[in-house]
Protein backbone atom coordinates (compact mmCIF):
# COMPACT_ATOMS: atom_id res chain seq x y z
CA UNK A 1 0.00 0.00 0.00
CA UNK A 2 1.54 3.19 -1.31
CA UNK A 3 1.81 6.22 1.74
CA UNK A 4 -0.72 8.07 -0.30
CA UNK A 5 -3.11 5.42 -0.36
CA UNK A 6 -2.36 5.02 3.71
CA UNK A 7 -3.20 8.47 3.81
CA UNK A 8 -5.97 8.50 2.10
CA UNK A 9 -7.88 5.43 3.82
CA UNK A 10 -7.36 6.67 7.22
CA UNK A 11 -9.25 10.28 6.48
CA UNK A 12 -11.92 7.97 5.38
CA UNK A 13 -11.62 5.75 8.58
CA UNK A 14 -10.93 8.91 10.77
CA UNK A 15 -7.80 8.39 11.91
CA UNK A 16 -5.73 11.67 10.87
CA UNK A 17 -5.58 13.56 13.64
CA UNK A 18 -3.65 16.44 14.15
CA UNK A 19 -0.57 16.70 16.41
CA UNK A 20 -1.75 18.26 19.51
CA UNK A 21 -4.78 15.53 19.49
CA UNK A 22 -2.24 13.42 20.70
CA UNK A 23 -0.17 15.54 22.92
CA UNK A 24 -4.00 15.41 24.47
CA UNK A 25 -4.03 11.92 24.86
CA UNK A 26 -0.83 11.32 26.40
CA UNK A 27 -1.77 14.29 29.02
CA UNK A 28 -4.66 12.08 29.65
CA UNK A 29 -2.73 8.61 30.47
CA UNK A 30 -3.38 8.70 34.08
CA UNK A 31 -7.46 8.28 34.00
CA UNK A 32 -8.07 4.66 34.43
CA UNK A 33 -8.57 3.35 30.85
CA UNK A 34 -12.19 1.71 31.65
CA UNK A 35 -13.94 4.73 32.67
CA UNK A 36 -15.56 6.32 29.27
CA UNK A 37 -14.17 9.75 28.63
CA UNK A 38 -15.62 11.80 25.86
CA UNK A 39 -13.49 14.53 24.06
CA UNK A 40 -13.74 18.11 24.68
CA UNK A 41 -14.52 18.45 20.90
CA UNK A 42 -13.55 16.54 17.66
CA UNK A 43 -10.35 17.63 15.76
CA UNK A 44 -11.78 18.29 12.16
CA UNK A 45 -10.02 19.18 9.00
CA UNK A 46 -12.32 21.04 7.48
CA UNK A 47 -11.97 24.79 6.95
CA UNK A 48 -15.60 25.80 8.69
CA UNK A 49 -17.43 23.82 10.42
CA UNK A 50 -20.97 23.92 11.81
CA UNK A 51 -22.98 21.28 13.71
CA UNK A 52 -25.99 21.83 15.40
CA UNK A 53 -29.12 19.91 17.65
CA UNK A 54 -31.84 20.24 14.61
CA UNK A 55 -34.92 20.17 17.69
CA UNK A 56 -33.48 21.69 20.04
CA UNK A 57 -31.62 24.58 17.72
CA UNK A 58 -28.36 24.12 19.82
CA UNK A 59 -25.22 24.75 18.59
CA UNK A 60 -23.11 21.64 19.14
CA UNK A 61 -19.66 22.86 17.43
CA UNK A 62 -18.84 25.92 15.65
CA UNK A 63 -15.94 26.34 13.45
CA UNK A 64 -15.05 29.71 11.37
CA UNK A 65 -19.16 29.43 10.80
CA UNK A 66 -19.09 33.26 9.96
CA UNK A 67 -16.42 33.21 6.89
CA UNK A 68 -17.71 33.58 3.58
CA UNK A 69 -17.21 31.30 1.30
CA UNK A 70 -18.13 29.59 -2.29
CA UNK A 71 -20.07 26.46 -1.58
CA UNK A 72 -19.65 24.81 -4.83
CA UNK A 73 -22.15 22.37 -5.20
CA UNK A 74 -24.25 22.70 -2.08
CA UNK A 75 -26.00 25.26 -3.86
CA UNK A 76 -28.28 23.14 -5.72
CA UNK A 77 -30.25 22.04 -2.99
CA UNK A 78 -31.50 25.86 -3.18
CA UNK A 79 -31.66 25.31 -6.55
CA UNK A 80 -34.03 22.33 -5.99
CA UNK A 81 -35.90 24.46 -3.36
CA UNK A 82 -37.32 26.99 -5.54
CA UNK A 83 -38.01 24.38 -8.80
CA UNK A 84 -40.38 23.06 -6.35
CA UNK A 85 -41.48 25.66 -5.37
CA UNK A 86 -42.41 26.75 -8.09
CA UNK A 87 -45.00 23.99 -8.26
CA UNK A 88 -43.72 23.41 -11.96
CA UNK A 89 -44.92 19.80 -13.36
CA UNK A 90 -42.45 17.00 -11.67
CA UNK A 91 -43.40 14.81 -15.17
CA UNK A 92 -42.80 17.51 -17.25
CA UNK A 93 -39.60 17.20 -20.36
CA UNK A 94 -36.65 19.59 -20.49
CA UNK A 95 -33.97 19.56 -22.84
CA UNK A 96 -30.43 20.12 -22.45
CA UNK A 97 -29.69 23.09 -24.45
CA UNK A 98 -26.37 24.31 -25.28
CA UNK A 99 -26.57 27.24 -22.78
CA UNK A 100 -27.11 24.19 -19.81
CA UNK A 101 -23.08 23.23 -21.25
CA UNK A 102 -20.28 24.38 -19.02
CA UNK A 103 -18.51 26.97 -20.83
CA UNK A 104 -16.78 28.04 -17.39
CA UNK A 105 -15.05 25.24 -16.19
CA UNK A 106 -15.30 22.85 -19.08
CA UNK A 107 -17.00 20.06 -16.47
CA UNK A 108 -18.15 16.67 -18.09
CA UNK A 109 -21.21 15.63 -18.78
CA UNK A 110 -22.89 12.54 -19.42
CA UNK A 111 -26.20 14.15 -20.73
CA UNK A 112 -25.79 15.63 -24.74
CA UNK A 113 -27.03 18.30 -26.21
CA UNK A 114 -30.50 17.46 -26.83
CA UNK A 115 -31.54 14.99 -23.85
CA UNK A 116 -34.63 14.95 -23.19
CA UNK A 117 -35.64 14.04 -19.32
CA UNK A 118 -38.29 15.09 -17.15
CA UNK A 119 -37.87 17.47 -14.57
CA UNK A 120 -38.35 15.37 -11.84
CA UNK A 121 -35.49 13.33 -13.25
CA UNK A 122 -33.18 16.42 -14.16
CA UNK A 123 -33.88 17.46 -10.41
CA UNK A 124 -33.12 14.22 -8.87
CA UNK A 125 -28.92 13.60 -10.88
CA UNK A 126 -28.79 17.23 -10.05
CA UNK A 127 -29.24 16.17 -6.40
CA UNK A 128 -27.75 12.39 -5.75
CA UNK A 129 -24.96 12.93 -8.20
CA UNK A 130 -24.51 16.73 -9.27
CA UNK A 131 -25.05 16.61 -12.59
CA UNK A 132 -24.52 19.71 -13.85
CA UNK A 133 -26.38 20.46 -16.95
CA UNK A 134 -29.06 19.05 -15.13
CA UNK A 135 -29.24 22.05 -12.80
CA UNK A 136 -28.35 24.34 -15.50
CA UNK A 137 -31.83 22.72 -17.31
CA UNK A 138 -33.86 23.26 -13.89
CA UNK A 139 -32.32 26.70 -14.28
CA UNK A 140 -32.94 27.79 -17.53
CA UNK A 141 -36.74 26.09 -17.70
CA UNK A 142 -37.76 27.91 -14.89
CA UNK A 143 -40.51 30.98 -16.29
CA UNK A 144 -38.64 33.92 -17.11
CA UNK A 145 -35.35 31.69 -17.72
CA UNK A 146 -32.42 31.75 -15.74
CA UNK A 147 -32.53 35.56 -14.35
CA UNK A 148 -36.25 35.27 -12.74
CA UNK A 149 -34.15 32.06 -11.22
CA UNK A 150 -31.39 33.45 -9.80
CA UNK A 151 -33.03 36.14 -7.95
CA UNK A 152 -35.59 33.50 -6.79
CA UNK A 153 -32.45 31.81 -5.29
CA UNK A 154 -31.52 34.79 -3.69
CA UNK A 155 -35.41 36.26 -2.62
CA UNK A 156 -35.59 32.61 -0.69
CA UNK A 157 -31.93 32.68 1.13
CA UNK A 158 -32.99 36.29 2.26
CA UNK A 159 -36.22 34.87 3.58
CA UNK A 160 -34.71 32.03 5.39
CA UNK A 161 -32.36 34.39 7.24
CA UNK A 162 -29.05 33.94 5.06
CA UNK A 163 -27.93 36.99 5.58
CA UNK A 164 -24.30 36.33 4.03
CA UNK A 165 -25.72 34.10 1.09
CA UNK A 166 -25.75 35.15 -2.64
CA UNK A 167 -26.26 33.16 -5.59
CA UNK A 168 -25.52 33.68 -9.26
CA UNK A 169 -26.28 29.53 -10.99
CA UNK A 170 -27.86 27.07 -10.14
CA UNK A 171 -25.36 24.53 -10.70
CA UNK A 172 -22.67 26.26 -8.17
CA UNK A 173 -19.82 25.82 -10.90
CA UNK A 174 -19.04 29.69 -10.53
CA UNK A 175 -17.22 30.45 -7.48
CA UNK A 176 -19.31 33.80 -6.67
CA UNK A 177 -22.55 31.17 -5.43
CA UNK A 178 -20.93 32.32 -1.53
CA UNK A 179 -22.62 31.55 1.75
CA UNK A 180 -21.60 30.73 5.40
CA UNK A 181 -21.37 27.21 7.69
CA UNK A 182 -24.05 28.93 9.67
CA UNK A 183 -26.40 30.27 6.83
CA UNK A 184 -25.80 26.84 5.46
CA UNK A 185 -27.25 25.60 8.62
CA UNK A 186 -30.53 27.22 7.84
CA UNK A 187 -30.52 26.10 4.00
CA UNK A 188 -30.29 22.16 5.13
CA UNK A 189 -32.80 22.74 7.64
CA UNK A 190 -35.14 24.07 5.27
CA UNK A 191 -34.76 21.67 2.34
CA UNK A 192 -35.50 18.76 4.62
CA UNK A 193 -38.07 19.64 4.85
CA UNK A 194 -39.29 18.86 1.36
CA UNK A 195 -39.96 15.15 0.67
CA UNK A 196 -39.00 14.84 -2.69
CA UNK A 197 -35.45 16.56 -1.82
CA UNK A 198 -34.94 14.09 1.20
CA UNK A 199 -35.67 11.58 -1.39
CA UNK A 200 -33.25 12.31 -3.95
CA UNK A 201 -30.40 13.33 -2.02
CA UNK A 202 -30.27 10.03 -0.39
CA UNK A 203 -30.75 7.38 -3.08
CA UNK A 204 -27.66 5.55 -3.75
CA UNK A 205 -27.90 4.56 -7.25
CA UNK A 206 -29.80 5.51 -10.10
CA UNK A 207 -30.23 4.72 -14.08
CA UNK A 208 -31.19 6.68 -16.58
CA UNK A 209 -32.01 5.79 -20.68
CA UNK A 210 -30.99 8.26 -23.17
CA UNK A 211 -34.62 8.35 -25.43
CA UNK A 212 -32.67 9.12 -28.59
CA UNK A 213 -29.62 6.06 -28.05
CA UNK A 214 -31.84 3.98 -25.71
CA UNK A 215 -28.48 4.16 -23.64
CA UNK A 216 -28.86 2.72 -20.12
CA UNK A 217 -26.55 5.43 -17.89
CA UNK A 218 -26.15 4.28 -14.34
CA UNK A 219 -25.17 7.37 -11.90
CA UNK A 220 -24.32 6.97 -7.85
CA UNK A 221 -24.63 9.31 -5.22
CA UNK A 222 -21.61 11.84 -4.97
CA UNK A 223 -21.65 11.15 -1.58
CA UNK A 224 -19.87 7.83 -0.14
CA UNK A 225 -21.43 7.61 2.87
CA UNK A 226 -24.61 7.34 0.80
CA UNK A 227 -23.61 5.29 -2.39
CA UNK A 228 -22.21 2.57 -0.04
CA UNK A 229 -25.48 3.17 2.78
CA UNK A 230 -26.13 -0.96 2.88
CA UNK A 231 -22.75 -1.51 3.84
CA UNK A 232 -22.55 1.26 7.26
CA UNK A 233 -25.36 2.40 10.17
CA UNK A 234 -25.22 6.13 8.88
CA UNK A 235 -28.79 7.11 9.28
CA UNK A 236 -28.62 9.95 6.60
CA UNK A 237 -31.83 11.97 5.72
CA UNK A 238 -30.38 14.55 3.59
CA UNK A 239 -26.69 15.00 1.79
CA UNK A 240 -24.94 17.20 -0.77
CA UNK A 241 -21.69 17.68 -1.98
CA UNK A 242 -19.71 20.10 -3.83
CA UNK A 243 -16.11 20.81 -5.29
CA UNK A 244 -14.37 23.55 -7.19
CA UNK A 245 -11.13 24.61 -6.40
CA UNK A 246 -11.99 27.77 -4.64
CA UNK A 247 -14.46 25.71 -2.44
CA UNK A 248 -12.58 22.85 -2.06
CA UNK A 249 -14.41 19.61 -0.81
CA UNK A 250 -17.49 20.08 0.79
CA UNK A 251 -20.48 18.53 2.11
CA UNK A 252 -23.75 18.67 4.56
CA UNK A 253 -25.89 16.19 6.12
CA UNK A 254 -28.99 15.94 7.69
CA UNK A 255 -28.49 13.06 10.05
CA UNK A 256 -30.09 11.11 13.14
CA UNK A 257 -26.75 10.53 15.57
CA UNK A 258 -26.81 8.91 19.22
CA UNK A 259 -31.03 9.86 18.95
CA UNK A 260 -30.70 13.41 17.81
CA UNK A 261 -31.49 14.81 14.53
CA UNK A 262 -28.22 16.63 13.41
CA UNK A 263 -27.26 19.18 11.04
CA UNK A 264 -23.25 18.48 9.63
CA UNK A 265 -21.94 21.36 7.38
CA UNK A 266 -18.38 20.46 6.17
CA UNK A 267 -16.73 23.15 4.07
CA UNK A 268 -13.56 23.40 2.39
CA UNK A 269 -11.87 20.68 2.80
CA UNK A 270 -8.51 19.49 1.19
CA UNK A 271 -9.71 16.39 -0.07
CA UNK A 272 -12.75 14.61 -1.55
CA UNK A 273 -12.27 11.45 1.44
CA UNK A 274 -11.26 14.41 3.84
CA UNK A 275 -15.02 15.30 4.66
CA UNK A 276 -16.45 11.76 5.16
CA UNK A 277 -13.17 11.08 7.71
CA UNK A 278 -14.38 14.31 9.32
CA UNK A 279 -18.26 13.16 9.22
CA UNK A 280 -16.98 10.25 11.05
CA UNK A 281 -14.91 11.89 13.27
CA UNK A 282 -18.29 14.09 14.54
CA UNK A 283 -20.41 10.76 14.79
CA UNK A 284 -17.88 9.19 16.79
CA UNK A 285 -17.80 12.28 19.38
CA UNK A 286 -21.19 12.62 18.73
CA UNK A 287 -21.60 9.05 20.03
CA UNK A 288 -19.11 9.23 23.13
CA UNK A 289 -20.80 12.06 24.34
CA UNK A 290 -24.28 10.27 24.55
CA UNK A 291 -22.68 7.28 26.38
CA UNK A 292 -20.75 8.81 28.78
CA UNK A 293 -24.03 10.68 29.64
CA UNK A 294 -22.27 14.16 28.91
CA UNK A 295 -24.07 17.02 27.14
CA UNK A 296 -23.44 17.56 23.72
CA UNK A 297 -22.46 21.51 24.46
Amino acid sequence: MSMKTLIAFCAVAGLILPASAGAETRHHHHHHKARPRAEAHPHLSSYAVAIYDEKTGAELYAKNTDAVMPIASITKLMTAMVTLDAGLPLDEKLAIGEEDVDNLRHSSSRLPVGTRLTRGEMLRLALMSSENRAAAALGHSYPGGIDAFVAKMNEKAKALGMEHSHFVDSSGLNSENVSTAADLVKMVEAAYKYRVIREDTTTSTHEVVLPRSERVLHYNNSNALVKYKASNDWHIGLSKTGYINEAGHCLVMHSTIAEKPVVIVLLDSWGSMTRIGDANRIRRWLESQAATGRSFI
